[in-house]
């Protein structure tokens, strides 16, 4: 096992006479044994990021270490890490059998030694009954398995996997999901996932890197994302359903300070411990944030009412949603499954004052997860 440093790592390729940053500035610290997803759009550098710690690609500047080493001109097979690729990457004219032992005998490596390790990950893999079988006889989930095997019969200090899950149906994803997570946990190795999926990344990780536009914004447990994101973007990248935004004007009457929408009338009062340190920040427009899962039908201490007319409600089973019209503004909320709803229902839901998030507009900063960090919430 080892750790992964990247330290002012910048990745620039030139298209067409002109340089495109692809990685800006980015520092992250994977810890011995994590298991660490790089989230984020298409585009954004996840992948760029994931083939420079391989060796697939050089480093525009800036250095990689993995444990004490750096390996900024060690070739891959000298860095102790393996790769499992989106496409699989079988060799087609192979058995499973001699895809998974391939990167062994390219090495050299003993028959025993070979067959000792074979019979690890097979089992581990749950594809023994495969291994005469050729790649055109799998299915999508069990060719996955195979590429998964493949890299880890390796034995690396680092086991790197680019978007492994996006070419397999929902119930296949479910369920390799919950492999891979096994086999982390099983393996205690070092693990860096790639994905722009959300959902795969907070049923994964430990902690999360969430990456747009090049640059990394924000590292964190779930949690940590979720309750205290750093920014809009972050916000609005995690969580399913997505985030509630509602623009709004910092209304200040007779020494109290609300946030009144610009499209409707919602209004929120800004919990006194907050006023003043929003009234020093000189602004004028801030967008109001509220989870879904975070509005609830019983008021309780310290929560604002918002009410308005039910739109469309959607029954979903383990929960229904519910989205609401207030004035100009629509509001999704998570109620329970034994929760109904009409559309044209006048209802009133509740929330926290302590679970709202409020973004700067210009520069689309959390202000309240600076607050939260600073008060100990």
């Amino acid at each position: 096992m080892a750790s992964v440093t990247l330290k002012n790592v910048f990745k620039t390729y030139i298209s067409k006479k002109e340089e495109v940053k692809a990685v800006r500035d980015l520092n992250l610290e994977v810890r011995d044994g994590e298991f660490m997803c790089l989230l984020g759009p298409s585009g954004c550098g996840k992948t760029s990021s994931m083939r420079m710690i391989v060796g697939l690609e050089d480093v525009t500047s800036g250095d990689i270490f993995i444990g004490d080493r750096r390996v900024n001109d060690l070739s891959p097979q000298d860095r102790n890490v393996a790769m499992s690729l989106e496409t699989y990457a079988l060799y087609t004219h192979l058995s499973v059998r001699e895809n998974i032992l391939f990167p062994l005998r390219a090495k050299g490596t003993p028959d025993d030694e070979l067959q000792r390790r074979l019979n690890r990950v097979v089992a581990m893999l749950e594809i023994d009954d495969l291994l005469d079988r050729g790649p055109s006889q799998l299915s999508g989930g069990q060719q996955q398995r195979v590429s998964l095997a493949r890299a880890l019969i390796r034995e690396p200090e680092v086991f790197l996997l680019d978007e492994p899950l996006s070419h397999l149906d929902v119930t296949l994803r479910t369920y390799t999901r919950a492999q891979i997570r096994h086999l982390h946990d099983e393996l205690k190795t070092t693990f860096i996932y790639v994905t722009h999926d959300q959902l795969e990344a907070i049923s994964l990780a430990d902690r999360i890197a969430v990456m747009n536009f090049a640059e990394l914004q924000q590292v964190g447990t779930r949690e940590e994302l979720l309750d205290y994101p750093i920014n809009r973007f972050v916000a609005d990248f995690i969580g399913e359903p997505a985030i509630n935004f509602f623009e709004c004007t910092l209304i200040t009457e007779e020494g109290a300070a609300s946030l009144k929408s610009n499209n409707g009338s919602l209004e929120f009062p800004i919990p006194e411990k907050w006023r003043q340190r929003i009234l020093d920040l000189g602004k004028k427009h801030f967008t109001l944030g509220i989870r879904p899962h975070d509005v609830h039908v019983e008021p309780g201490a310290d929560t604002v009412s918002l009410s308005g007319t039910v739109d469309v409600f959607e029954f979903l089973g383990e929960e229904n949603h519910v989205t609401t019209k207030i004035d100009g503004d629509i509001l999704t909320v998570v109620v329970s499954p034994f929760q109904f709803y009409t559309a044209g229902d006048e209802v009133t839901f509740h929330v926290s004052y302590n679970r709202v998030h409020i973004f700067e507009s210009e520069s689309q900063e959390c202000v309240s997860t600076q607050f939260k960090l600073v008060d100990g919430d």
